[in-house]
């Protein structure tokens, strides 16, 4: 095994794997999306993974296995049966004494936007959960999630053109499984200490005010001050608990959502590259062009086509 004794964070399942010396051969390099057995990738154990942070969603899947979980210091322990996801920006680590069969899938913000639901925060608030408890169910209600990320392996190993669409759709019943089960009593009060509670107000505030601005509700994207005054705090402190909770700075926040929405209006929609620029908060569509470049190294109209033309 690899070691690695600082705090590592990865964009892709792939590139965290490449950096603890795991194998890649299932992990589809292109994709925002995986799925598969951690059998398949944990040869030697016990397994003891280092301490990183990632930015996509991870979902775990215990049919036949043993080890727990760490995520910002709260130690869980996983059996047979246990469910349990993560969110970008957390400190995590997790250890494998037994794996028989436990399945991982991975999926970024843009993945679920275009492909699950354009509203799945508000849809879904429990994604932006701090920390979650992992949950034990039943072998009955197990069986049903099995059912379900059974289906979608077979779809992400498939050669559809629809795979994307068709992964979307099981994952929404597989999220409204999640919601059934675990999160009818949801309440972001009981979650967690001071700082968890600002750092899910200061998401669901970002979630809500672009999800104004690219429907034209709101003309222009909020600043720290704005964030910090949601919450009636010094905006000094708001950005040090955002970025000591998450490691992402409040700009780096905005940034990455600002790159977000655009490719889901890019790639979702026929409004020009023009009104995408007005309506993400740029006065000039040239200075828009040459943001998203800068981000994502190609220009909005390359973006669009490479994504519509698929």
């Amino acid at each position: 095994m690899k070691e690695v004794e600082q705090k590592l964070i990865y964009n892709t399942l792939r590139e965290q794997y490449i950096s603890l010396d795991l194998p890649t051969d299932s992990i589809d390099a292109q994709s925002e999306f995986t799925i598969h057995n951690l059998k398949d990738i944990h040869n030697q154990l016990p397994y003891k993974s280092p301490v990183y942070r990632t930015n996509f969603f991870s979902f775990v899947f215990v049919k036949e296995g043993a080890g727990q979980y760490t995520t910002d210091e709260q130690v869980f322990v996983t059996v047979p049966g246990t469910i349990y996801f993560t969110n970008p920006g957390h400190f995590k680590s997790f250890e494998w004494r037994i794996l028989e069969e436990v399945y991982l899938i991975t999926l970024s913000e843009a993945f679920l936007k275009e492909n699950v639901h354009a509203d799945i925060f508000e849809e879904f608030p429990f994604l932006l959960a701090e920390t979650v408890a992992p949950r034990v169910l039943p072998l009955d209600q197990f069986a049903e999630f099995e059912t379900l990320y059974q289906l979608i392996l077979k779809e992400y190993t498939g050669g559809s053109p629809y795979r994307n669409k068709m992964i979307g759709n099981l994952f929404v019943v597989l999220l409204l499984k999640i919601k059934d089960y675990f999160w009818n009593d949801y309440n972001p009060i009981y979650e967690g200490n001071r700082s968890s509670y600002i750092v899910k107000t200061f998401k669901q505030t970002l979630e809500k005010h672009f999800r104004d601005l690219s429907k034209g509700l709101v003309d222009k994207p909020l600043r720290v001050q704005d964030y910090a005054d949601a919450q009636n705090l010094h905006p000094n402190y708001l950005s040090n608990v955002i970025k000591t909770k998450t490691g992402k700075s409040i700009s780096t926040w905005i940034t990455e959502k600002t790159i977000t929405e655009a490719k889901s209006l890019l790639q979702n929609s026929s409004v020009s590259v023009k009104e995408i620029a007005f309506l993400l908060g740029f006065s000039e569509s040239t200075h828009f062009s040459n943001y998203f470049k800068k981000y994502t190294q190609v220009s909005p109209v390359a973006y669009r086509k490479q994504h519509t033309s698929t």
